[in-house]
């Protein structure tokens, strides 16, 4: 399976979680990785030192949307790089339009796309090349059409980072494509936990990136404590939840989910994107439930592969 991982790596730990276990799936391969919300090129460096460490030097990575473009509600913020990262990661600046050329190609060569950050590089290139994304293989990761089950965190629609940051980007996307969504009301069921953190200190260099992470985030986010012990859906020894991983897992076929085919509308109000679903709205596959325990094992095994 051909993926190309668009991503907004290095604030949360779910996309290195994501990109980790793609990395070890068996009969992955990831054509390029681009980059959303960057600035000045430092999400392309994580990136980059990511795929360096377990020597992926084959896989091109390349700075797209900057923040410097003016289009999201905020400007991102990143963890203490000190404590996250072994050592001082230089960013990698380019013009957006090479991550635009190399979503083309990948496009051309049949690979499914995963976005796992704000949407603005698809919307940049279907702007460029209008239709291009009618015929991709988009799996998205966003939205927020049923509510979320009992014994969860009851988030509403504003928590929908990836589509409520530029929600202009999202919506020229999601109307122009046919894409599979992997939304918040159901990666908010997945879990990195405290328990991972043996196997994970335990494998290979970037397992124990994860790990250290990982570690890290726990302590400044406090999500055990927050969330975790409060939620009875959610384990106590809550680190993160696997938003991003689960949207890559899916993209690469992986049968622990349900999808349902809808139609929905979308629509800007207040500032913030609707999707719901309506008979005379566009054809979307919605993920709408998850078998939470087997994505776990599905991650783990892959991550310490």
């Amino acid at each position: 399976m051909l993926l190309h991982i668009d991503t907004d790596i290095g604030g949360d730990t779910d996309d290195l979680c994501a990109l980790a276990m793609v990395l070890g799936w068996p009969d992955a391969e990831v054509a390029a990785v681009t980059t959303a919300a960057d600035e000045a090129g430092r999400r392309a460096a994580y990136a980059r030192y990511a795929l360096d460490l377990v020597g992926r030097s084959d896989i091109p990575v390349f700075a797209g949307a900057d923040v410097a473009l003016g289009v999201y509600r905020e400007r991102p913020t990143y963890p203490d790089e000190a404590r996250y990262w072994p050592q001082p990661v230089v960013p990698r600046p380019a013009p957006h339009e090479l991550a635009l050329d190399a979503l083309a190609r990948s496009i051309e060569a049949g690979a499914t796309v995963v976005a796992i950050g704000p949407f603005t590089n698809l919307a940049l290139l279907e702007r460029r090349a209008p239709g291009i994304l009618r015929s991709a293989n988009l799996v998205l990761m966003g939205g927020s059409v049923f509510p979320i089950r009992k014994g969860y965190p009851a988030w509403g629609n504003e928590w929908d980072y990836n589509i409520q940051v530029d929600v202009e980007s999202a919506k020229a996307v999601l109307e122009a494509s046919r894409p599979t969504l992997v939304p918040l009301t159901v990666t908010v069921e997945t879990a990195l936990r405290g328990a991972d953190l043996p196997a994970l200190r335990s494998g290979g260099p970037l397992a124990r990136l994860l790990a250290r992470q990982a570690e890290a985030f726990a302590a400044d986010e406090r999500m055990a404590e927050r969330l975790g012990r409060t939620h009875a859906g959610l384990p106590d020894d809550l680190v993160n939840f696997q938003h991003d991983a689960l949207a890559c897992a899916v993209a690469l076929g992986w049968d622990g989910v349900e999808v349902r085919e809808v139609r929905l509308r979308y629509s800007v109000e207040g500032g913030f994107l609707h999707e719901r679903e309506a008979a005379d709205g566009l054809p979307v596959r919605l993920v709408t439930a998850v078998d939470t325990a087997a994505f776990a094992d599905a991650w783990l095994r892959a991550v310490t592969r």
